[in-house]
């Protein structure tokens, strides 16, 4: 397996930088070919069990006390915060904390869409040429993604863009454009990593692990599909919107409880231009960090 580190370009700063990956020793260990590793991670790690008791252990009152040394340790903007780094009452709550509207400017254009959260993006403008983007060879198929073939015929030929959250990123996913959301499908499974440590052993860890269909209904851009995906020690996906109402670009959609995880947004055939800089990126599997409400392209209609 390859020891190369996790690096992404900083779209602000323009520069490629090192991801620091909290407990990477571990993740290799698990993810690596070792039979040990493999026994932890396939026994115990990948298990709702081991989630939901790390869950626990986030939203007890004692797990506040990691919060002031996460955000130094990080070097966390708490002016960002929707409230006092004080007043959080577990890590948990901490963790998913909402941000000032300030915080994160929604891209302007009505033309435009927006990245659906803080992370590590990679994009693809053709969904069928999304292959070998973490390990060459291995893809996955979006019947297999979406949890059917009737869904996935919508978005034949279609534009993919992979957002990754990792542990120190806002851990809150909004709507991309404006549109009316459907409800929501939950599709069980497992609970993988979903870090480039773990993604470049198998990329079908996500359209394995636990995770959440929702179809939005659009004017500019058509159907779109969010998928937020599990994965280890995220101890919940929680959706925070009202189906069937009418959302603004940039408007809250859900969040994640605690740890790294995944949006995906699915956009139909000849709907969407990503932005160059993303796509320059993506080409050579560089993910490229980026903020929600950032412009991530334009609609062809």
């Amino acid at each position: 397996m390859s020891q190369e580190p996790v690096e992404y370009y900083h779209r602000q700063r323009r520069e490629m930088v090192e991801e620091n990956v909290p407990g990477e020793a571990w993740l290799r260990w698990l993810y690596s070919s070792s039979i040990s590793g493999q026994v932890a991670l396939h026994v115990l790690i990948k298990r709702a069990l081991f989630t939901w008791w790390y869950g626990r252990k986030m939203d007890h009152p004692r797990s506040v006390h990691r919060v002031l040394p996460f955000i130094v340790d990080h070097d966390l903007d708490v002016d960002e915060f929707a409230k006092s780094a004080m007043a959080y009452k577990s890590f948990n709550e901490f963790f998913y904390r909402k941000l000032k509207d300030s915080a994160r400017p929604i891209h302007a254009d009505a033309a435009s869409a927006v990245l659906p959260a803080d992370g590590r993006h990679l994009v693809f403008p053709h969904v069928d040429d999304a292959d070998g983007f973490y390990v060459k060879g291995d893809r996955f198929e979006l019947g297999e993604l979406l949890g059917g073939e009737l869904v996935a015929k919508q978005f034949a030929g279609g534009a993919m863009v992979i957002s990754r959250l990792a542990p120190v990123d806002y851990h809150r996913f909004h709507f991309p454009c404006a549109g009316t959301p459907g409800r929501s499908s939950e599709i069980k499974g497992p609970l993988f990593s979903v870090n480039p440590i773990a993604l470049r052993r198998k990329v079908r860890y996500l359209v394995q692990n636990k995770r959440t269909v929702t179809l939005h209904d659009t004017e500019r851009f058509g159907t779109v599909a969010m998928i937020e995906v599990g994965a280890t020690c995220v101890g919940g996906i929680r959706q925070t919107y009202v189906p069937s109402v009418k959302v603004k670009k940039g408007e809250e959609k859900g969040l994640f409880r605690f740890g790294g995880s995944c949006v995906i947004t699915l956009f139909q055939r000849d709907r969407i231009v990503f932005d160059a800089d993303l796509c320059e990126q993506s080409r050579n599997f560089v993910e490229t960090y980026a903020k929600m409400g950032e412009r991530l392209g334009v609609a062809t209609h």
